[in-house]
């Protein structure tokens, strides 16, 4: 044993010499050079960067060094400051600026191939003659059916700058047809669904804050107060956010003349105040607002506003907690940096922003694990930070804005059926063959009612049934589907109605019967006493 351990020995000092022979060869080079290692003005980064180039063995790939060296400093700071190289950079720009440049078509991709959903009326794809239903085999010369190619890289093949010309490929009943398309610029709606759910209540889905948001809502409540609307429910849940000016502009159509919408402050940015300017055409519309986890940035920004000046009604679940105002600066080389620079703060002083913590990226994970989705009493709730809305009730800090009603996540309904079918992603791929059966009369029907009455009459029930047994092996237990029925048909008539003319309004007017959120909304009154 102790010769074993002499042995040890003499090799770990032989280690231990090599290294430090060769620290030592090492400090004797360094020490002809000594730099200030000062870190103002970035100077020992910029030095180490100069060395590197200067001095390293093989080729430097300046490009991705200093790309990955500008990504790990701004990682440094908050998890929403970030480095965009170009294609990144054009695309979130894409995303928020109302229109991006493409072919023009919405689709899904149910068993490996794009299925059209709905050409962009007016856009280049309806006016090559694509059609809804169309499966994409081929973009140019490359097949993207059928071998698993991401969503994403199909959206990439497809997008392109305008006037540039692209070859489509489709399946249309077992003939493959050739599209010359070429590229346009193509309108992106962020009001998804606006119609009535009652003869007073209206009904506003909103995606995102885009460039055009405030135009879209303001058209959309017009048709609908025209209707007769005099409650709004308007849907913010997942909507991430976007740009800040479109959430004050909506804001400003519910509050009155020098209600404070937010407040921004920041080390270098002194308080600024963004107050109603009372021309808002709905200040006498009831109003619920529907937030969730996924409901980040100018959602929140309207929700604070709405709940500090006891405007309406939040109902939901606590938001994402996205309080940070961002600054774009932009390169030549087509990338640029998103730096926070302030933060937003409700009227009553609540900061949206959430803390940073070691869970901040797993944080929504960590609601469904302690039991936040399902328990009020579960909710994360700074009781240490006490604010108060403009009649005197409290609302808390500690990040995202926390609801006045809120609506446990469900999960008393998922059968082990209806989760064998979501695994394999049945109702999707059903709702594809229905349409494939049913082609003519669904394309046709522009009302929800005969569309409703169509849809009971082909008996979709046993269709699903059927399908689900023969194609995916999945069956229901005796009783499931007395169970699973209630909750899944709203939804097949949903998947299977976005087929129709009324595309996402009829997808969102069949989730109305199953959906909490909306049900406990038009059971409360929007009326803050």
């Amino acid at each position: 044993m102790r010769r074993f351990d002499n042995t040890v020995a003499i090799a770990l000092l032989g280690i231990v010499l090599g290294v430090l022979a060769t620290l030592t060869v090492n400090k004797g080079i360094e020490s002809k050079k000594k730099f200030d290692g000062d870190y103002n003005r970035w100077r020992k980064l910029n030095l180490i960067l100069q060395e590197v180039e200067k001095n390293y063995v093989d080729t430097i790939k300046m490009k991705a060094m200093t790309d990955a060296a500008v990504t790990a400093a701004l990682a440094e700071l908050d998890p929403h400051s970030v480095y965009l190289p170009p294609v990144e950079l054009t695309e979130s720009e894409e995303e928020l600026s109302g229109n991006f440049e493409g072919i023009g078509i919405t689709f899904n991709v149910p068993n490996d191939t794009a299925v059209v959903l709905s050409p962009v009326q007016g856009g280049p794809s309806e006016k090559a003659g694509l059609l809804q239903g169309d499966r994409i085999i081929k973009v140019d010369d490359r097949v993207i059916a059928g071998n698993k190619t991401p969503q994403d890289s199909m959206i990439r093949l497809m997008k392109g700058p305008k006037g540039t010309k692209v070859k489509i490929t489709v399946n249309r009943n077992g003939v493959l047809i050739p599209f010359d398309i070429v590229r346009d610029k193509i309108p992106v709606h962020c009001v998804d669904a606006a119609f009535m759910i009652d003869e007073t209540t209206g009904y506003i889905k909103l995606s995102k804050f885009t460039r055009t948001t405030y135009k879209e809502f303001s058209e959309a409540a017009s048709k609908l107060v025209d209707q007769g609307m005099k409650r709004l429910i308007f849907d913010l849940r997942d909507n991430t956010g976007g740009y800040f000016d479109q959430s004050w502009r909506l804001a400003n159509e519910f509050l009155g003349r020098g209600q404070l919408v937010v407040y921004m402050e920041g080390r270098n940015r002194p308080r600024e105040e963004f107050d109603a300017d009372g021309r808002g055409k709905l200040q006498d519309i009831e109003l619920s607002v529907l937030i969730n986890e996924g409901s980040a940035s100018s959602s929140e920004i309207f929700a604070g506003a709405i709940q500090d000046n006891d405007r309406g009604v939040i109902v939901g679940r606590r938001s994402f907690g996205k309080g940070l105002v961002q600054e774009p600066v932009n390169f030549t080389d087509g990338s640029g940096i998103r730096i926070t620079v302030a933060r937003f703060y409700t009227p009553s002083g609540r900061c949206i922003q959430k803390p940073y913590d070691e869970n901040y990226d797993y944080d929504i994970y960590e609601r469904y694990a302690h039991g936040e989705m399902t328990s009020a009493d579960s909710m994360k709730i700074d009781t240490t930070s006490v604010y108060y809305t403009l009649k005197g009730r409290h609302v808390y800090g500690g990040g995202g804005i926390i609801p006045d009603i809120f609506v446990p996540m469900d999960t008393t309904k998922a059968t082990t059926f209806y989760i064998n079918c979501n695994r394999k992603a049945t109702a999707v791929r059903f709702a594809q063959t229905m349409f494939d059966k049913y082609r003519g009369s669904l394309s046709s029907i522009n009302d929800f009612d005969a569309l409703n009455d169509y849809l009971d009459g082909i008996d979709l029930a046993k269709q699903f049934l059927d399908y689900a047994a023969r194609v995916d092996g999945i069956r229901p237990e005796k009783g499931e589907w007395e169970k699973s029925a209630e909750y899944m048909m709203p939804q097949l008539k949903a998947l299977v109605g976005r087929f129709s003319k009324l595309e996402d309004e009829a997808f969102h007017r069949f989730y109305i019967p199953i959906d909490d959120t909306i049900q406990s909304a038009l059971k409360n009154s929007s009326v803050i006493d």
